[in-house]
């Protein structure tokens, strides 16, 4: 049975870096069951920044302080999400923000995190490729349509044909809940009790 035959494939914009202290002001995901997307949830959600969300952010992702305005509750959108969510096998571009994300959402909202396993594809694309690694490259490198980067539901679709492609050029499987970080910024503050934590360099052509 392959292990991407139930999966859940996610996406957080954020309202910045930090995962304890910043907000999710977009998610998106996508269930997959053998090869299939069988379920698909996104929002903007809820939020209320008093000085104001950074104009950074609005450049980025397009998301406005009146988007946010009208978006979901936060504490029902990640109850979806963790309905949709369930027991399957999660997977992220650049995992480590998403989970810790995930994680203090969670703490803070419900008092309680996840166990899922997990799979990174950036710490598989940094493992089979040289630089640079970011989703738009990946895709690029794989010819896989990716319009409007840095939304959750255009990123969640790529990253899950990126998953397939790396998975059919070899089984992604060794690739569980293995957390690879570049070892010049050190290894990322949060990280999932089950993570194997791998300190890699980028490699680069020629």
């Amino acid at each position: 049975m392959s292990i991407l035959n139930d999966v859940t494939v996610f996406d957080f914009e954020t309202s910045g870096l930090d995962s304890k202290n910043c907000r999710v002001i977009e998610m998106a995901a996508i269930r997959c069951i053998n090869g299939e997307i069988v379920s698909q949830f996104d929002t903007i959600v809820r939020q209320d920044f008093p000085g104001g969300l950074d104009p950074k952010i609005i450049d980025l992702t397009g998301i406005t302080p009146y988007m946010l305005s009208t978006g979901m509750n936060e504490l029902l959108a990640f109850k979806i999400l963790k309905n949709l969510i369930g027991e399957s096998l999660l997977v992220a571009h650049n995992a480590a923000f998403d989970l810790a994300f995930l994680h203090h959402s969670l703490m803070r909202l419900a008092g309680k995190t996840y166990g899922n396993s997990f799979i990174d594809t950036c710490t598989i694309s940094r493992d089979r490729h040289v630089y640079p690694h970011k989703l738009t490259d990946m895709c690029d490198r794989y010819d896989i349509a990716l319009s409007g980067a840095h939304r959750a539901l255009n990123d969640v679709l790529a990253t899950w044909d990126l998953l397939k492609a790396l998975d059919a050029e070899g089984s992604v499987s060794g690739y569980v809940n293995r957390l690879g970080y570049l070892d010049k910024y050190g290894p990322p503050s949060w990280a999932p009790e089950h993570a194997t934590l791998v300190p890699m360099k980028n490699r680069y052509a020629g």
